[in-house]
C-alpha cells in the first residue's frame, strides 16, 4: 500500500522524477502473490490502481541500491537485517519515525483486517517523511 501511495503523492506533486519508489517482501510467505485484495479495494477507492504487481522478495542489492528502505514494523526491520545484514548506512527506518510516533509500528491488517486504519497510518509516515526530505 505504501509503494502505490507514495507513487500517487509524488505524481500528484509533479516531483515524480525525485523518487524511485519499489516495495519488497522481508519474508517469503507472499512471493509470487499479487497485492491482497483489501489493499486492491482500498486502492481501488481511491482511484490507484495495483494492476501487474507481485511481491518480491528484498535483496542485499536493494540495500545498496536504494537511498532508504522503509519498513512498517519492527519484524520487517528483523527480517531485512537478516538480508543486508547490519545497517551500516543508516538507511532502515520505520516510516512512522517520520511522525511524532518515532519507533511506532504500521497496523498490519493481514492481521486486523482494517485496511482503513492501515491506510491512515502510511498516510502519516509519508507525509511526516516527505517534510522531512523537504517536499
Amino acid at each position: 500500500m505504501a509503494e502505490f501511495l507514495l507513487k500517487d503523492i509524488v505524481k500528484k506533486r509533479g516531483i515524480a522524477a525525485d523518487f524511485e519508489i519499489a516495495s519488497a517482501a522481508t519474508s517469503r510467505e507472499e512471493i509470487g502473490n499479487p497485492v491482497h485484495h483489501g489493499t486492491r479495494n482500498k486502492l481501488a477507492q481511491l482511484g490507484i490502481s495495483v494492476a501487474g504487481k507481485h511481491a518480491v522478495q528484498v535483496t542485499k542489492r536493494d540495500y545498496e541500491y536504494y537511498d532508504l528502505l522503509l519498513v512498517m514494523d519492527s519484524n520487517n526491520i528483523r527480517n531485512l537485517r537478516r538480508v543486508i545484514g547490519e545497517d551500516t548506512q543508516d538507511k532502515v527506518h520505520l516510516l512512522l519515525d517520520y511522525t511524532g510516533r518515532k519507533g511506532a509500528s504500521i497496523a498490519d491488517p493481514w492481521y486486523t483486517g482494517d485496511f482503513e486504519v492501515t491506510y491512515k497510518d502510511i498516510m502519516e509516515g509519508l507525509d511526516g517523511l516527505l517534510k522531512y526530505l523537504k517536499y
